[in-house]
């Protein structure tokens, strides 16, 4: 099987710089998968993607050097095992607050007797069946990191580190922020501490540490703070404001 090169970086503890990607377009999945990010997050939490896309764009990328991740649209058995057999081996899943919900998540992502994951001996992750020891060795190429992003979350977060089969922890801004008590701002000082807290408190529990934002400011503190795998922008962000800023420059033709 092809090494997952993205889980073991950030198992040594390299820097691996990711783009998020909301955007259900396979030839926009490929022009990101040859910029020369690290990784590249595909969301099925918050935009209309589901497997067929994901695999589309899984596709759009197998020829790329970029490792992709997926991101289900929460801790759903059956979800994350169509996403596993068309391809995805780096799963982000969303809103995990506790031990039980983290252990769930290893269960998913892992074949029996040690977890529940569905077998299928001729699904795109084994080759179409080519690959006949998938079935032993996928997990060691499974990359599984949970989301922290309550204040739940937060609380049990060493807890959560040491259950078996985690391989990262990353901290979500937004909803951290609105748990917290201040939707829609993740700069507010307690946000901003408790972002920097969660990053030094799961690489203190051994684990590597994710963040997303677009500010360059707050990335640049993540990133002191320990943050190991760290994505830079969203691509629809990314196109929105550049769309923005050739209006802006062009808006004098109207005159």
């Amino acid at each position: 099987m092809k090494e997952n090169r993205f889980k073991r970086a950030i198992a040594e503890g390299r820097q691996q710089i990711g783009i998020w990607s909301m955007m259900r377009e396979p030839m926009v999945t490929e022009m990101l998968g040859q910029l020369g990010y690290d990784w590249i997050l595909l969301d099925c939490e918050h935009t209309p993607n589901d497997e067929p896309g994901v695999m589309a764009m899984l596709q759009a990328l197998s020829a790329c050097e970029i490792e992709p991740m997926v991101r289900p649209s929460c801790l759903d058995v059956a979800e994350i095992k169509r996403l596993l057999d068309v391809g995805a081996r780096n799963i982000l899943i969303p809103y995990v607050q506790t031990v039980e919900e983290a252990e769930r998540a290893v269960s998913a992502v892992t074949y029996p007797p040690g977890g529940i994951r569905g077998v299928s001996s001729v699904s795109r992750a084994t080759g179409f069946g080519a690959e006949p020891d998938y079935f032993v060795k996928a997990r060691d190429q499974i990359c599984l990191i949970v989301q922290i992003e309550t204040r739940e979350a937060l609380d049990n977060l060493e807890d959560i580190a040491a259950v078996p089969g985690i391989d990262g922890l990353f901290i979500g801004p937004a909803d951290l922020a609105a748990s917290l008590g201040h939707p829609g701002n993740p700069k507010h000082p307690e946000v901003h501490a408790a972002i920097l807290d969660g990053i030094r408190r799961i690489r203190a529990a051994g684990q590597p540490a994710g963040f997303l934002s677009p500010d360059q400011g707050l990335l640049e503190d993540v990133v002191s703070a320990g943050c190991v795998f760290t994505a830079v922008d969203i691509d629809l962000g990314l196109l929105r404001r550049s769309a923005m800023v050739r209006l802006e420059a062009c808006k004098a033709f109207r005159e």
